[in-house]
């Protein structure tokens, strides 16, 4: 019996996080996105994480806490959920901070930002419409025309 390259239930690319506090930062997750612990972190001697993985969705998120040899890096992800307003508001009320609230896009999702205890942003989106090619070209001219305006 052959070892598949990617194992089951994994996608060619899978995001690792680097974080300080891993603990509050998981349960962020739970919280925030019902994120599932698909096994019991293993721990250095410290007792710090070196390895977690939990399961948002589909998507296998692994994670660890910082150490001399991995420092903490800031990271985006795009979640896409059903409903980006409950669960934008649900984000908030387990302790994310504001980034931008949920708006509609000229790329035909509704999103909006929180960054967790770490600080990483998250993106929390429900795609609302497939734009074509040339569409999305005109709709992103149009923004940074609209965004130029509001600096001035």
């Amino acid at each position: 019996m052959s070892v598949k390259a990617i194992p089951d239930g994994y996608h060619t690319v899978t995001p690792y996080l680097t974080v300080r506090n891993a603990p509050k930062v998981i349960e962020f997750l739970k919280q925030a996105f019902g994120a599932k612990m698909s096994y019991d972190p293993i721990k250095r001697p410290d007792g710090s994480i070196m390895h977690a993985q939990i399961t948002i969705g589909d998507s296998p998120v692994m994670i660890a806490d910082e150490n001399e040899m991995a420092k903490a890096t800031i990271s985006t992800l795009y979640v896409y959920v059903p409903n980006v307003d409950s669960v934008y508001q649900q984000a908030i009320k387990a302790g994310g901070s504001n980034v931008m609230e949920p708006m509609d896009m000229f790329y035909g999702d509704r999103s909006g930002s929180v960054k967790d205890p770490s600080g990483n942003s998250w993106f929390i989106a429900t795609h609302k419409e497939d734009v074509e090619p040339k569409e999305l070209a005109k709709r992103a001219e149009a923004f940074h025309k609209q965004q130029k305006g509001k600096a001035a």
